[in-house]
């Protein structure tokens, strides 16, 4: 059975990888026989290098991916640094889960509600008496400086959560306790031991941001710039050309759009290179002269003045005890990650209000009346695409988990697993492309089976996010407790059930749900080998975001962002009822680590079983 289950996978969640690619290649060099191109040619790429806007809108993707993943790599860091271990976050550490439980496209939505010009933060400037009619707007600002924030807003939770079982592993105290008693500062700590060893576990988490932010196309629809768009948009508009005869060149600006990720993530290695190896020397050196220079100077600057001569003239004791607390206080009660706190937490309360409102003139805080009138003429659709939905991803979840134990259950056993790098592949690289091949290598299979091809792309994407999800408390496991079970008369599959999934029952119920939040938030896999003929709640939500009523926006994006945050909720709720019945091992999934396999990618799990 294990055998069987593990074939199955290579099948159904591998074999794509050499029709997706060949179906991208082939079409590129302007040969698709049902199309009637049956000579290779160049015409494809003569077609995308003349088209007038390609140089502005590559870099457009550069700034917005490359962009959004250095911010959010540098605001992990920097949050790490000051929070790590501290009170504060223990209290952040707590938000992760449900901030990443929030699909993109909920986000956006709701980060666009927030800061259009007739948001309800323009609303607030309004009120306040401040002039916001030369605001700047930063929903599809011609600079993609939106979609970059909410890229990097929305990411930094994601890193932060990956960053919980490296830090945990690289027991930081320990290290921070040595480099301190050698004289570096908690800064040059960071910096100097901690960073070289962080960064090249965070390679994955960080390539996928990185991929993900160049490629990303539904929320860049309705938050990106237009005119000129992003290069992945502008692919994705030649892809729905009814002119059938341009297919080629759609799949030469695929192709080109993964030579240009692949060119960004062996750039993204080339900087952790020079972060790591290349600042060896300096990384070794010891405590720096700066270090007590600064020292010396912020000294100064905090406990006296200079006159005209440049002599240091001391302030009161008093007022410098009242400065320092002045200053303590303000960073206890606005911390560095408030923003990524606060921000997706109004997200919810802000659709919410938009989806009753009937009445709301600018610029008032609150809508003037309230109405259930979208809500009643949006129910029958909202129960049909909420059931395609929960199909999609109840299936592909539950055969994605089924095939991931068997996986895990073959390499425990056998010590032969799928290579990380093959499991890395639909990480990385964009989806655009991808999907692009597989669809094309889908016109070769007589007939239309449009159902299959999205439920069997959805089970394609979920099976990785999967299989990190569990790898890690497979990997805890201890297998001598399989033997003892053995030993005492139970049969493999007695073994199993009896004493082995209650210690990993918590790690697959987050697993479960975080497989079934990627299926709800599929929005290419769905639109391309669907035809458009499959329609879920996010293709619904991304089509009403491009210029629908507000409050029928709000409504398809609140109720994208409640469906993960359900699934997420009923998994704790059950780890938390049945932990503590089942074994030693699993009631330790209470600490606060606990939340670091409650996210989308995580590969952390095991950390829900080992506290």
């Amino acid at each position: 059975m294990i055998h069987l289950l593990y074939l199955l996978a290579l099948l159904l969640c591998v074999a794509p990888l050499i029709p997706g690619l060949l179906g991208v290649v082939l079409p590129a060099a302007s040969w698709l026989p049902p199309l009637g191109l049956n000579s290779p040619s160049a015409v494809a790429w003569q077609q995308l290098l003349s088209w007038p806007g390609l140089g502005e809108s590559i870099a457009l993707s550069l700034f917005t991916g490359l962009g959004s993943t250095l911010l959010a790599l540098l605001f992990t860091f920097f949050i790490l640094r000051r929070y790590w271990d501290t009170p504060q976050w223990r209290r952040l550490e707590n938000t992760l889960s449900p901030m990443l439980a929030l699909p993109h496209v909920a986000f956006a939505i709701g980060f666009a509600l927030l800061f259009a010009p007739t948001g309800w933060f323009f609303r607030l400037l309004a009120a306040s008496g401040l002039n916001t009619d030369n605001a700047i707007n930063v929903v599809q600002d011609p600079y993609g400086i939106g979609l970059l924030i909410v890229l990097a807003i929305k990411e930094t939770p994601f890193l932060l959560l990956m960053s919980i079982g490296v830090l945990q592993q690289l027991q930081v105290k320990r290290l921070l306790a040595v480099s301190t008693s050698l004289g570096c500062t908690h800064h040059e700590s960071w910096h100097k031991v901690i960073l070289p060893l962080w960064l090249p576990k965070m390679r994955l988490p960080l390539l996928a941001v990185a991929a993900y932010g160049l490629s990303v196309v539904d929320i860049a629809l309705f938050l990106g710039p237009q005119r000129p768009s992003t290069f992945a948009i502008q692919v994705w508009h030649w892809f729905n050309e009814p002119d059938l005869q341009l297919l080629p060149r759609a799949a030469a600006g695929a192709l080109l759009l993964l030579a240009i990720t692949l060119s960004v993530l062996l750039g993204l290695r080339g900087l952790e290179w020079l972060l790591v190896r290349g600042t060896r020397a300096w990384q070794l050196n010891g405590p720096t002269a700066s270090t007590y220079c600064g020292l010396v100077s912020t000294s100064h600057a905090v406990n006296g003045r200079y006159n005209g001569a440049g002599s240091p003239q001391t302030l009161h004791p008093a007022l410098i005890t009242r400065l320092r607390g002045c200053a303590t206080a303000l960073r206890r009660r606005i911390p560095l990650f408030a923003p990524f706190v606060l921000i997706p937490l109004l997200v919810i309360p802000t659709l919410l209000v938009w989806s009753f409102a009937q009445r709301w003139r600018f610029p008032d805080l609150l809508p003037s009346r309230y109405s259930f009138r979208f809500w009643e003429q949006e129910l029958e659709p909202l129960l049909t695409l909420t059931g395609h939905s929960m199909l999609l991803a109840l299936g592909s979840g539950l055969i994605a988990l089924v095939l991931t134990i068997g996986c895990l259950e073959y390499k425990q056993r056998y010590h032969r697993a799928i290579p990380y790098w093959i499991l890395a592949i639909p990480l990385v690289t964009p989806q655009l492309s991808l999907l692009f091949g597989i669809q094309v290598a889908t016109y070769w299979v007589p007939g239309q089976h449009f159902g299959l091809w999205v439920f069997w792309s959805h089970l394609f994407f979920v099976f990785p996010y999967l299989y990190l999800s569990l790898e890690g408390a497979w990997r805890s496991y201890d297998v001598r407790l399989d033997q003892c079970s053995r030993s005492l008369g139970k049969t493999a599959w007695q073994t199993w059930w009896q004493v082995k999934r209650p210690i990993v029952q918590p790690a697959i119920l987050m697993g479960l749900a975080v497989g079934i939040s990627v299926s709800l938030a599929q929005y290419l896999p769905t639109q391309m080998l669907g035809a458009g003929r499959i329609s879920t709640i996010t293709t619904e939500a991304v089509a009403l975001a491009s210029g629908q009523d507000r409050r029928v926006m709000a409504i398809y994006g609140l109720l994208q962002g409640l469906l993960p945050l359900l699934f997420f909720g009923l998994a704790v709720f059950i780890n938390r009822r049945t932990s503590r019945y089942s074994s030693p091992y699993s009631s330790q999934g209470h600490g606060p680590s606990d939340t670091s396999s409650t996210h989308s990618g995580s590969h952390h799990a095991n950390d829900t079983v080992r506290g």
